[in-house]
């Protein structure tokens, strides 16, 4: 029996290219090459694509080939670039392992339904509005989930930070991770803290702080409907978790760590699981997501994120979480690829 040939999209032209290529250097050790062939793309800082061995430290030198994914339907594939011209791959399947922008924005998504290439996670819409946070919040505060209190400010606006009740984070709207945000505790520190979203976004949002834990609930796709991994909580010392801007996390976080399953009541533990399907629903994702919620003191459910790529590195979240559950992420990236060939009309 043939494998199935699987095109893995790492790196990318944003913040978060390290990030990515530490995932998908857990989905290389975690890949049944027995079952799949992988062709490993990696998008460089640049956004050069280059067909690679594998996410090594180098993978970007040595036998590295320019590449492209094709978005003519009858190619279905890659065009490799060569010294007398391109040979051509027909894929079976692209798992994009990108996050951040152009990875979970429905940039790369967009290329993909153009290929007429099945491929893992969200499509264009629910990434498109996963990764706008206001979006993200109008559509879930329409499907009964609350979210914290927010003000969109674009660059060339100005906010009146005697109206805002401290503390507030100031974030960009459409970036992944914590890159760009910041904790305000008193008015004074509002315009540095817009600068620095702006920075990787247009458009910032300035969101009341909402106390309580940090919950994450990490959703998975089957056939026969969505399945949740075991909940977890983020025990911050202080600050924010801001765990991919660290300089070691593989070491462990500086700030935070992980309890999983989160230590919280067997009915907390399951408004957080039905609220994460409720918002997976709304949001039509599609494969997988982490959610990413505050429980609050009263046993509310305040949404704080949808990640729609979450990272698959060896510190992550969502395969701590699905491990906790009995599914390894072996398992895991065996679901999600039967998921997107069988179960997905695009």
């Amino acid at each position: 029996m043939s494998r199935l040939k699987v095109g893995v999209i790492f790196g990318g032209a944003c913040e978060e290219h390290p990030v990515s290529i530490k995932s998908a250097r857990e989905v290389a050790r975690n890949l049944d090459t027995e079952k799949y062939e992988p062709f490993w793309i990696g998008i460089t800082a640049d956004g050069d694509w280059k067909l690679c061995d594998g996410p090594a430290a180098d993978w970007e030198n040595g036998g590295a080939r320019p590449v492209t994914l094709s978005p003519d339907r009858s190619v279905h594939g890659l065009l490799v670039m060569g010294q007398e011209g391109y040979e051509t791959v027909r894929l079976d399947l692209v798992f994009p392992v990108l996050h951040g922008r152009l990875g979970e924005d429905g940039a790369i998504q967009g290329l993909l339904e153009l290929s007429g290439i099945p491929y893992v996670g969200c499509d264009i819409q629910s990434s498109a509005v996963c990764m706008d946070k206001s979006l993200a919040y109008s559509v879930t505060r329409s499907a009964g989930i609350a979210t914290p209190n927010f003000w969109v400010v674009t660059e060339n606006e100005k906010v009146d930070p005697d109206r805002l009740r401290y503390p507030v984070f100031v974030k960009p709207a459409r970036s992944g991770s914590s890159f760009g945000v910041s904790k305000v505790t008193e008015k004074e520190e509002l315009t540095s803290a817009l600068s620095a979203a702006h920075q990787y976004d247009s458009k910032a949002l300035v969101e009341e702080a909402v106390a309580g834990s940090e919950i994450g609930c990490a959703v998975l796709e089957e056939p026969f409907g969505l399945v949740t991994g075991e909940v977890d909580r983020v025990d911050l010392s202080h600050g924010f978790f801001r765990i991919h801007q660290e300089d070691s996390p593989e070491t462990g976080s500086e700030n935070s760590t992980f309890i999983v399953p989160a230590d919280i009541s067997d009915d907390s533990r399951r408004l957080v699981q039905e609220a994460a399907k409720t918002i997976y629903r709304a949001l039509g994702c599609k494969g997988l997501a982490r959610v990413d919620l505050f429980l609050t003191d009263d046993g509310q459910v305040v949404l704080n994120e949808v990640n729609t790529m979450p990272g698959l590195t060896s510190y992550s979240r969502y395969p701590r979480m699905m491990a906790a559950a009995g599914l390894s992420l072996s398992d895991v990236i065996d679901r999600l690829i039967s998921m997107a060939l069988h179960g997905k009309k695009r």
